[in-house]
């Protein structure tokens, strides 16, 4: 098919310029061709693509095949901005630079309507080649839903159809997604993938995940049971015990559902997936798209709004970001998920739940589920109040929540600054890059232990190289094959960081240490940061947006 006309930036039509472009595209095919592995496995050469010599003219745009568009005078580098009445942008899908109408396709989704129902006016093409054990297929089921057009800019939605605080400030989806190759054969995730592929693996890939779901079921019973002791046989379950094992099993358990979000949302996973709720920290019908489409498939870039999910609390002076952080949060259990929720389901409407999830029936779970955990952590809070054991709630909230937020951001180098060249996507080898960027964190030592005490980041490199795998478990048995293809790629393969000794420290500086925004622009000293009027105000609203769901991820 054709994958013309899907610039990221505007072009000059010249006749040097279209043949450098050739140049590019052809060093584009042939430094991905010198990633692959040698056979001779004494002289294994393979070149970093980081290290790689970057090209002159490295800044014309290419599509998502890592070709050069041809110029044309109506090639645009901005998506229009969405209508100011609300009116949704046409149902468009794109793929490899082509547009596509899979509005009929939503309810026929073996995955779940959410996923296609949520990427209309995006590009899907890293999302389909990651997610899919077979890729191959699912273009040719695509096929029959093509527009026979290459995608325009108005065809997307600048900022992926999410808020816009997400995402730095001038995002544009049009410009700004990384444009990946995955066409040349040979890349790592394609060798990874034939050696999971094999009968034999996905058996035992499939033992796994259901032994993964015997654990997960013997951990909601735990829950219930830590829980019924201290409300009602409170001296067997002391204050000093109960505090950090509520913890553990709401960090465990959150870690269920950071799998099941990966999973296809069909069925009663839409329900049971909003366990991730429970550590206090998300809101699933959100983190599924945010987590599962922006985050994984296009780490460290732009479109990666994990990267800013607690730079909200970086407004704050520095000294009030602990107890304002955690009433704020603790406003969101009271009121703020639930008007979150609720707009939630006023922009469902506006969008078509159609358009959204294929039908009213086919919806509905998600919102039971979603509703269902807001009741649930809301209620515990009562049942607490109402037995006078309001500091025990307290107690395993403010661990829960701190410890589940630190070790979000912990798994990556948000903190560290990444340079032009590192931001050349289409050079790049996808699952390489993974890799690359990620960490593997330890609590115990223990990786079946840490896969739940890490809230599912100790097999965590595996499960950004393979995020359609169902469970932790399935991760920790494919890690030796994902690290082997990783050597053959001269990729280095470092040891776990500990949650508590290597990562936490330097969060805690990064996020609860530094100056607030507004001192470090204003040159604040440590008064004026804490009681200036501005500050007073910044952090007087910080509290009220909590009850109105903002600030939440």
């Amino acid at each position: 098919m054709s994958l013309r006309n899907y610039p990221q930036e505007e072009l000059t039509a010249t006749v040097e310029e279209n043949q450098t472009a050739e140049n590019i595209s052809d060093r584009n095919h042939q430094v991905l061709e010198d990633r692959k592995p040698t056979n001779n496995s004494e002289e294994l050469k393979v070149l970093h693509l980081e290290k790689a010599e970057p090209a002159a003219t490295s800044s014309i745009p290419r599509n998502q095949a890592g070709d050069q568009p041809q110029p044309s005078p109506e090639n645009e580098t901005e998506p229009p901005p969405p209508p100011l009445d609300g009116t949704p942008l046409p149902n468009v899908w794109i793929y490899e630079g082509e547009a596509y109408d899979l509005t009929e396709f939503i309810a026929k989704h073996p995955g779940g309507q959410f996923f296609i129902g949520r990427t209309k006016n995006r590009d899907i093409t890293t999302i389909v080649n990651i997610f899919h054990r077979n890729p191959e297929r699912v273009k040719k089921v695509l096929e029959k839903y093509s527009l026979g057009r290459p995608a325009k800019p108005e065809d997307v939605h600048p900022k992926c159809n999410a808020p816009a605080f997400l995402f730095d400030m001038g995002f544009n989806s049009w410009r700004d997604t990384p444009r990946y190759n995955f066409k040349p054969e040979g890349q790592l995730l394609d060798r990874i993938r034939a050696r999971l592929n094999k009968p034999e693996m996905r058996k035992k890939v499939a033992q796994m995940d259901f032994l993964f779901n015997i654990v997960s079921v013997m951990l909601v019973i735990a829950y219930v049971l830590v829980e019924w002791l201290r409300l009602s046989f409170t001296p067997y379950m002391p204050i000093y015990v109960f505090v950090p094992l509520m913890a553990m099993l709401r960090i465990s358990l959150s870690s269920v559902g950071h799998y099941l979000i990966h999973r296809p949302q069909t069925g009663l996973n839409k329900i049971f997936a909003n366990v991730f709720d429970i550590n206090y920290v998300p809101l699933t019908m959100v983190v599924t798209d945010g987590h599962s489409l922006l985050h994984h498939p296009f780490t460290q870039s732009e479109v990666d709004i994990k990267k800013n999910v607690f730079t909200f609390m970086l407004e704050l002076p520095r000294y009030y970001r602990v107890p304002i952080h955690t009433i704020h949060k603790i406003s969101h259990v009271i009121a703020g998920m639930f008007v979150r929720t609720i707009e939630i389901c006023i922009l469902s409407l506006k969008a078509g739940v159609k358009d959204m999830y294929g039908s009213w029936s086919l919806g509905l779970p998600h919102f039971i589920g979603t509703f269902g955990m807001r009741f649930l952590l809301l209620g515990e809070l009562i049942l607490f109040a109402i037995n006078g054991d309001l500091v025990a709630w307290l107690g395993q909230f403010f661990v829960t929540l701190w410890i589940s937020t630190f070790m979000i951001v912990a798994s990556h180098d948000f903190e560290a600054e990444k340079t032009q060249e590192e931001q050349n996507w289409s050079e790049k080898d996808w699952a390489v890059l993974q890799i690359e960027n990620s960490y593997d964190l330890t609590i115990i030592g223990n990786k079946y232990i840490d896969c739940f005490l890490s809230a599912g980041l100790s097999p965590h490199r595996v499960h950004h190289v393979l995020p359609h795998q169902k469970s932790g478990f399935a991760n920790i048995i494919s890690e030796d094959i994902v690290r082997e293809e990783a050597e053959k790629f001269n990729v280095e393969w470092l040891q776990p960081k500990n949650f508590f000794l290597d990562r936490l420290p330097i969060l805690v500086n990064l996020y609860l240490d530094a100056p607030s925004r507004m001192a470090q622009e204003k040159n604040f000293g440590f008064l004026k940061e804490h009681f200036h009027p501005e500050a007073l105000k910044t952090t007087i609203d910080y509290i009220i947006k909590g009850f109105t769901g903002i600030g939440s991820i």
